[in-house]
């Protein structure tokens, strides 16, 4: 069970109640509304399992829900929800473009993490990722070079080559 903390109350979801507000808000953003039918089918599971999860998310008071009504989010929900689907992106943005791991194979893995990666440590790698992005020792040619030593046998020779280009560039980088 994880727990969020509310303005006013703590929370405790499960992982499988956290893909259903993620699902709810991924089918609002589309069609305003869930009903029970699209969750089902986009989660991959009966019918039943839905209705059992949100009754469980009504009572938290994170989904408006009644038996054959339309699926909305609350706005304790939809804070919720919203903060579920930022850390996926953010993950799967890391995975594929630093750890360069094939996106729907990124998609799987951060969906697993993002339950367990807490504020501070989602904080530290969006600020790892934006000094790759921004820091002159590194930048987007770094990513590149990354791909090419992690897709092949290690070449200390190759290395050495690098680092002196490297040097060569931020020399350059100084004289300006």
């Amino acid at each position: 069970m994880l727990k969020w903390l509310t303005m006013s109350r703590k929370i405790e979801l499960s992982e499988s109640m956290e893909d259903y507000l993620e699902v709810i808000l991924q089918l609002q953003g589309t069609n305003k509304v869930a009903r029970a039918k699209e969750i089902a089918e986009k989660m991959g599971v009966s019918l039943a399992s839905v209705t059992a999860s949100l009754r469980k998310l009504s009572e938290r008071e994170l989904v408006n829900y009644a038996p054959y009504k339309y699926v909305t989010l609350t706005s304790t929900g939809q804070t919720i929800a919203r903060e579920i689907l930022q850390k996926h992106k953010i993950i799967k943005d890391f995975l594929i473009r630093v750890l360069t791991v094939e996106a729907s194979q990124a998609d799987l893995a951060a969906c697993r993490i993002e339950h367990t990666m807490d504020r501070t440590a989602i904080n530290k790698l969006i600020a790892f990722v934006d000094f790759i992005d921004t820091c002159p020792r590194v930048g987007k040619d770094w990513f590149q070079k990354f791909r090419k030593c992690s897709s092949s046998k290690l070449d200390w020779e190759q290395c050495e080559n690098c680092l002196n280009e490297c040097k060569k560039h931020h020399q350059k980088r100084k004289i300006r």
